[in-house]
């Protein structure tokens, strides 16, 4: 099984840390790619330890990035391979961080951006313990054959966790359209997960500021008293 490490930020208020929020970034880039949110959310989140693991493959198309799993865009269910290949690893490394934390599993959160959202949204539905929380920028929410969200009803046996779900995306994604956002959401309902949204208009393949305070403060209040 392949190791995967990245930054890490420890708590801003130098306590022992409380929650535990990681990162999964996108296809082609590392975990020095979204590890920056974790200093913008440190005075929501001053008891939260943050990591940003580099994805464990070598991207395939982009000569200094990572992949989760290879992406062609060309293969059938390509995305539904991927994430089930990418998952033991990730629960393997979520696991040994919040040990190291000594941290319960209800006291992590899962921050996705692009490939990274088709992963936490793959990983943290099927955790043992249900994950505090889900936050899914610009990604697509996985289903058997990388089908709609008609076809939720066949992975509802797998579903372990129903956390609190927040999805954002730009109206102007050229990569993934906003359309996968809202598939996502029904695919969510339809396993009785919930599931707020935000559209971010102007915005194509990207977080912009309101995304970002908007996810913020949604960790801030899940984390609330925990």
């Amino acid at each position: 099984m392949a190791t995967i490490d990245g930054p890490r930020l420890a708590p801003r208020s130098q306590r022992q840390a409380r929650q535990l929020v990681v990162f999964l970034h996108g296809y082609g880039a590392d975990g020095n790619d979204l590890i920056d949110i974790g200093r913008m959310w440190q005075p929501l989140l001053p008891d939260a330890a943050f990591v940003s693991p580099h994805a464990p493959r070598p991207c395939g198309q982009a000569p200094v990035g990572r992949e989760w799993f290879p992406l062609t865009f060309r293969s059938p269910g390509e995305r539904w391979r991927g994430v089930q290949a990418a998952a033991p690893a990730l629960h393997q490394f979520l696991d040994q961080e919040l040990a190291r934390h000594g941290l319960p599993g209800t006291a992590l959160a899962l921050v996705g951006f692009s490939q990274g959202t088709m992963m936490a949204l793959h990983v943290g539905l099927r955790r043992a313990v249900a994950p505090a929380a889900i936050v899914g920028f610009s990604g697509i929410f996985v289903l058997p054959n990388d089908a709609g969200p008609e076809a939720a009803e066949a992975v509802a046996g797998e579903i372990k966790a129903r956390p609190p779900v927040l999805l954002a995306h730009g109206a102007d994604d050229d990569l993934i359209p906003v359309q996968a956002l809202l598939q996502a959401a029904n695919g969510l309902a339809a396993l009785g997960i919930p599931a707020e949204w935000h559209i971010s208009y102007g915005i194509g393949h990207g977080i912009d500021e309101d995304g970002l305070a908007l996810a913020g403060g949604f960790l801030a209040q899940r984390f609330a008293g925990r």
